[in-house]
């Protein structure tokens, strides 16, 4: 499959060490993880129906198309212009949508989104099935949000730097309030962790996204 974009492969942030961190945590987490993933696809069968996961292709490291996993959260029919609506302000515009005053920067009360995905949305739970996708080396544990081939689309060159790392379950912009954020300030984060990587840092992310995830920022 062609890449989405041409560039040389990325290394700053891609030792093997960080390869390694990767293996050990993603099997770790999927033997600790393995009721809570058992139960979550029980739930979905049950409650939602098929298909209980979601596949989705997104950019990796270089613009590289993988299939990224998660746990289905909407409705089997939903489609994606609303988010694509979103996706394209939030990058071409660099501001999210309004409600009145308010800033939204996520799709409010989406109703594409089941109760059920809701709530497994709410504490990340729909995230766990990309562990495989660590385990398989499409993704690291610590890296750039994965991003969608019709993001990638609209990005400015700059923009495509944050794609010189493998995209991460978490990252510096999701433990830095990324409901807070515009989109320039996101990639600014992702460009920062990827020229200062270092093992202490990712450590450091990997501590705080219990905190993060807790107070809604995951």
């Amino acid at each position: 499959m062609r890449n989405v974009l041409e560039r040389p492969p990325g290394s700053r942030c891609n030792p093997p060490i960080k390869r390694f961190l990767d293996i050990v945590l993603a099997s770790a987490i999927m033997v600790a993880a393995s009721p809570v993933i058992l139960l979550t696809a029980l739930a979905i069968w049950l409650i939602d129906g098929r298909p209980i996961l979601f596949r989705q292709l997104r950019a990796g490291m270089n613009g590289c198309p993988f299939e990224l996993l998660k746990f289905r959260t909407m409705r089997p029919a939903a489609g994606d212009k609303s988010h694509r609506d979103y996706a394209s302000r939030w990058i071409e515009e660099d501001k999210p949508f309004t409600n009145g005053d308010r800033m939204l920067f996520k799709i409010a009360k989406d109703p594409r989104v089941t109760r059920l995905g809701a709530f497994l949305r709410r504490f990340s739970i729909d995230e766990l099935p990309q562990i495989v996708n660590v385990l398989r080396g499409e993704m690291s544990m610590v890296g750039p949000r994965p991003a969608i081939l019709y993001e990638v689309e609209m990005y400015q060159v700059r923009h495509r730097r944050r794609l010189d790392a493998l995209p991460g379950l978490t990252g510096l912009w999701q433990v830095s309030g990324r409901n807070r954020l515009s989109f320039d300030e996101m990639v600014s984060l992702d460009i920062e962790y990827i020229e200062h990587w270092s093992l202490e840092r990712d450590l450091r992310i990997l501590v705080r996204t219990p905190i993060a995830l807790l107070r809604g920022g995951v």
